[in-house]
């Protein structure tokens, strides 16, 4: 383990992740809302901190190993968050560490859950600093340091190895590693650019677009406003985040080769895509129709127009919200938060295990039950008429079932702590899906705010363990990671 290595690279993110208080100072000097000097005090110890941690190690320029890449990340967000909080406290939006931590865990990690409440009163340069947070956790923090600072030196893909979530890491866009991470990033931030512009035509305030644009391609889900976007009852507000919630839950690969040869047909040749489409329409149609048949809404358009969001906005892992839907028949409520756990594209910004690992074992199944018919019969599994390697059909089965003993422990405890069941469900979901609102007490009209403080410690590991696709974190747990 290259230990000055590590805190070196530690030390120029840190640098860099200050950097993204300055916008909250200036808007707090020219707004006058109090957060100048909180932000000013919280961006000066960041940096301060992290040009301590580089200063004496800054000539250790040596190639990253895979194992220096799983800690860098692991600890990074860990400690991003730490320092993230700062503002929270500095500021006095939140009481206790464990609310500033909670709330700048779930920016980072794109989760979009809440402790917050009275958000349409939070001073401007405080909610910024909460759509900043999830703009940079949308594609990761460290990917833009590998695009922006080659000073990281060489080594690049390991970090972006461990940083990038789905299952299919080994796929390079571009030749060159920091090439990859600066066209993901100019995607990225194209898209948001265009969703911001498109909110502000369709009504928003020019700081409530800026906002949203920066929470809806991150696949994200924190609002200005505690209603989410019910404050708007606006149908164009919301078909224009549908659209951008959608191109955030596909794969920025397809968008990088769309872009690139100026044509849609990446996107429909991708087995992926068409389930990640196929599976929106259907729980959109199906959640209209049952809440046009329940007599929920008495408009079949009107059914159609929140069923269409509120599928499309949990199935990505947004978690906006227009409509409250655990006041729906429970069964849509149900069906909507299982939608998150495995809708959206790898390479997305979206959390849950990703349509292409269930994808995969839903073809596993059918060759099992093939094999059992015809013993002596090679039956391949393939994926876009490419057959898919023994290895990566294992790593799925593995995937799967950690993600399901952590889902199940993780629930287990909240429940021991004396949450009750259906909010130890919808919060352990929320979480490790990095979906925002759940059930119960956790749902849409409520926040976080009321778990105990254990739970809430418990709920941020459980949204960096699901940010970070379990293993990466999972990884340097294990005894045999440390042994030389």
């Amino acid at each position: 383990m290259q230990f000055l290595v590590i805190q070196r690279i530690m030390g120029l993110l840190l640098m860099l992740f200050s950097l993204a208080m300055l916008p909250c100072i200036a808007l707090s000097w020219f707004d006058q809302d109090g957060g100048f000097a909180p932000f000013l005090k919280a961006g000066l110890i960041t940096f301060v901190t992290g040009f301590l941690l580089w200063l004496p190690v800054r000539r250790q320029v040596k190639e990253l190993r895979t194992r220096d890449a799983f800690v860098i990340v692991s600890l990074f967000w860990g400690l991003l968050a730490l320092f993230g909080a700062l503002p929270f406290q500095f500021v006095g939006t939140t009481t206790h560490m464990v609310d500033a931590y909670f709330e700048t865990m779930s920016g980072l990690t794109t989760t979009g859950s809440t402790v917050l409440s009275g958000l349409d009163h939070l001073p401007p340069s405080m909610n910024l600093w909460r759509g900043i947070l999830q703009f940079l956790g949308g594609m990761g923090i460290v990917v833009l340091a590998v695009a922006i600072l080659p000073m990281l030196g060489v080594g690049g893909m390991q970090l972006y190895r461990a940083e990038t979530p789905g299952p299919m890491k080994e796929s390079k866009l571009t030749p060159r590693i920091k090439e990859t991470a600066k066209a993901l990033w100019f995607i990225y931030l194209g898209l948001t650019v265009a969703c911001m512009l498109a909110l502000w035509l369709a009504g928003m305030t020019p700081f409530d677009a800026l906002f949203h644009s920066f929470t809806s391609v991150a696949t994200a889900g924190f609002s200005t406003h505690d209603a989410s976007i019910a404050y708007f009852n606006s149908p164009a507000i919301e078909m224009i985040l549908t659209l951008f919630m959608f191109l955030g839950g596909a794969s920025f690969t397809l968008h990088f080769l769309a872009f690139r040869g100026r044509t849609l047909r990446h996107y429909w040749q991708d087995t992926e895509f068409r389930i990640y489409a196929a599976i929106l329409a259907t729980a959109t149609l199906a959640t209209a129709l049952y809440l046009y048949i329940s007599a929920t809404y008495s408009d079949p358009l009107q059914a159609l127009r929140y069923a269409l969001f509120q599928a499309v906005s949990l199935a990505t892992t947004t978690g906006y919200t227009s409509a409250d839907y655990v006041a729906w028949p429970p069964v849509l409520g149900a069906l909507l938060i299982i939608l998150s756990f495995c809708s959206v594209s790898a390479g997305s910004t979206g959390g849950g295990m990703k349509a292409v690992r269930a994808v995969l074992l839903f073809k596993q199944t059918l060759c099992e039950i093939r094999r059992l018919i015809h013993p002596h019969a090679l039956v391949p599994l393939k994926l876009s008429g490419k057959v898919v390697p023994e290895r990566a059909i294992a790593a799925v089965s593995a995937f799967f079932a950690t993600y399901l003993a952590s889902f199940a422990l993780i629930a287990l405890a909240l429940a021991a702590m004396g949450v009750d069941l259906v909010s130890a469900f919808g919060a352990t979901a929320a979480s490790l899906n990095n979906l925002g609102p759940g059930l119960g007490i956790v749902g849409p009209a409520l926040n976080y705010a009321s778990l105990p403080e254990a739970a809430k410690w418990l709920l941020c590991f459980a949204m960096l363990i699901g940010r970070l696709e379990l293993f990466t974190l999972f990884v340097i747990l294990t005894p045999a990671f440390w042994r030389k």
